[in-house]
């Protein structure tokens, strides 16, 4: 019998998360965070740049010979909790994870000691919706360049080099300057989405797409989970803090029972999505039963991530509606995570199907 994983965090993954979030406290603090949404550049490249580069925290999966920190999962789902808890505009997950991931599986040395770096942004060029396994949008392979459009790409507006599926089954490293990358309309004013169009465009065969991309979105799905709970868990801490600091008739308002019920049932919720985030990473970290510990972990985190943000509005009350409030940001987060790749019920229809209970 296999030992059974420990899913709680060791010094050095403490020492991690506080290192990560004193540097997001001087760079991600919510009235600059909320500045960039309003402006045409959205994402704090000086916060990337101080995470991958001052800390090298985007080659955490990259091994040492490549010029990454060899480190693994367990490490990359701290930080996507402290980038969660701080809705950081950074280009964390879709490069430092899904991108590396899929050349992981391609062996590709050269573009991994790029990313591991940070100098270089990866985007895999797959829709931010899809989840591990299912179909992807490819552009076609004419003349040796090429042709198409993909929409729904996370990042892809500061991407240096995009990781293009085409129809001849490949997987293509295209230079994001001889792409046309039009920004979408997104809820996440904080992950904006974009279309990328290629028009004879040339690109680099790395191999076969179909497992690096479903490499990619699997490591995606499952360490999106981290994400979702440092989302959930500051909007609990958040929503307590004000409760207890807010009075009505005299008496702090986190003292009304019907306000300590939902408090209470929010913090179960928390301490439960806690736990399958973490096996969710111990499992990456591991390589074992990795498709059911993500599928479960994508099952249940969006509802509570959703329900945290929801809850954190309507506890703060009147400021919670404002603007100039974080809340909003961490409510679009967490609604645009619920179908990050895949949403609840595609992982609901993966779990039943890898445990064998499918419905009649």
């Amino acid at each position: 019998m296999s030992a059974q994983p420990d899913l709680l965090y060791s010094e050095e993954e403490e020492a991690l998360r506080a290192a990560v979030r004193d540097l997001l406290a001087d760079h991600c603090d919510a009235p600059g965070v909320i500045a960039r949404t309003e402006s045409d550049a959205p994402h704090d490249l000086a916060a990337w740049k101080a995470l991958s580069d001052g800390m090298g925290l985007a080659g955490l999966l990259v091994p040492e010979a490549l010029g990454g920190q060899g480190a693994g999962h367990r490490e990359v789902a701290v930080v996507l909790e402290e980038l969660g808890r701080a809705v950081a505009p950074v280009p964390y997950l879709t490069s430092a994870v899904v991108a590396t991931e899929a050349l992981l599986a391609l062996g590709d040395e050269e573009l991994l000691g790029r990313l591991a770096s940070g100098r270089t942004i990866g985007v895999l060029a797959v829709g931010l919706h899809t989840a591990p396994g299912a179909a992807v949008q490819a552009v076609r392979v004419e003349g040796g360049l090429l042709q198409g459009e993909l929409s729904g790409i996370a990042d892809a507006a500061v991407a240096d080099v995009l990781l293009v599926p085409a129809d001849d089954g490949g997987l293509y490293a295209v230079d994001a300057a001889a792409a046309t990358v039009t920004p979408q309309v997104s809820l996440d004013l904080t992950r904006p989405l974009a279309t990328v169009t290629l028009d004879g465009a040339p690109g680099r065969r790395l191999g076969e797409a179909e497992p690096a991309v479903r490499r990619g979105l699997r490591a995606g799905a499952g360490l999106l989970a981290s994400e979702q709970l440092g989302l959930a868990d500051w909007a609990l801490t958040e929503t307590v803090r004000y409760l207890k600091e807010r009075k009505q008739f005299n008496r702090p308002v986190g003292g009304f029972q019907a306000i300590k019920h939902r408090l209470a049932q929010l913090w179960l919720e928390v301490v439960n999505l806690r736990a399958v985030a973490r096996g969710a990473a111990d499992a990456l970290a591991s390589g074992a039963d990795v498709d059911i510990a993500v599928a479960v972990a994508q099952a249940y985190a969006a509802a509570v991530a959703v329900h945290a943000a929801e809850e954190a509005l309507q506890l703060h009350a009147g400021i919670g509606m404002t603007w100039e409030h974080p809340i909003h940001l961490y409510l679009k987060r967490a609604k645009a995570d619920s179908i990050a790749y895949g949403s609840a019920g595609a992982h609901r229809a993966a779990v039943a199907e890898l445990v064998d209970l499918r419905a009649p």
